[in-house]
């Protein structure tokens, strides 16, 4: 399914979208070493609640994960990149966190991810992937707008990403959303420009570029959900719900 909202639910996506950057920014501050992830999912829990809130990922139980997912935030520490579930876990100085939020305010979903150095010294691997994550982004979101193909935004990211030196998997990417987390069309993070599905005003999407150091291939981990390198090499995840509008494409979960 494809949702088409209407211009006065904008007031609505744009609160989903505070909300979700700003538990992020609060979660991202909170995150020094020392920090057990299941105090951030907590955290996050009380915030979604006092919120007003719902939690998009706690019932979450699709056909690739081991169950409802049970928590409140994905936690995905150095060489998890996807589908992070918090566990007893304590951060250190130098480990790389990707934080992946989603929540519905008032009917309607924002979904956004970063990823950080612990510690704010990255090493060289570290800073370089977070670096094309986010650029890979930004590139995406410029290639999107009203009546461009699907196929524009996979072009930028995958372009961004080779071009720094990596090898991508399309397993997972960009969706759209609205009133549920997960909606089409699927946005693979490569692809070729000029094709696919053409973007249409009232379309809210999730552009979300990732990538391993050294592999494109995943693995889960023993807890049925979290999605590792195969090669134990760390990784990046950098994500934003845009809006798209008569005019072009509004970021609703940039920090404010």
């Amino acid at each position: 399914m494809i949702e088409i909202l209407k211009p006065s639910d904008l007031p609505r996506a744009r609160a989903a979208g505070e909300l979700v950057s700003r538990i992020l920014t609060t979660m991202r501050s909170r995150a020094t070493a020392g920090t057990n992830l299941l105090d951030i999912d907590e955290w996050t829990r009380q915030m979604i609640v006092e919120a007003g809130a719902v939690s998009c990922y706690v019932d979450y139980a699709p056909s690739f994960g081991n169950g409802p997912f049970a928590h409140y935030i994905c936690t995905s520490v150095n060489d998890a990149v996807l589908h992070g579930r918090p566990f007893d876990h304590t951060l250190r100085d130098g480990d790389l966190l990707s934080l992946d939020l989603a929540v519905s305010l008032d009917g309607l979903v924002a979904d956004s991810a970063i990823s950080f150095v612990v510690g704010g010294r990255p090493d060289p691997v570290a800073a370089a992937l977070i670096e094309a994550t986010e650029t890979a982004l930004a590139a995406g979101i410029a290639a999107a707008g009203p009546g461009k193909p699907l196929g524009d935004i996979s072009h930028a990211i995958g372009s961004v990403l080779t071009g720094a030196g990596y090898s991508v998997n399309t397993d997972f990417g960009g969706h759209g959303v609205g009133s549920t987390m997960h909606q089409d069309p699927h946005i693979p993070n490569n692809g070729r420009a000029g094709r696919g599905f053409r973007l249409r005003p009232g379309m809210l999407v999730a552009i979300e570029p990732w990538v391993m150091a050294d592999t494109d291939e995943l693995v889960t981990a023993d807890d049925g959900w979290t999605l590792k390198s195969a090669t134990g090499c760390l990784t990046s995840h950098s994500e934003h719900t845009i809006a798209v509008t008569a005019k072009g494409v509004e970021i609703l979960t940039l920090p404010r």
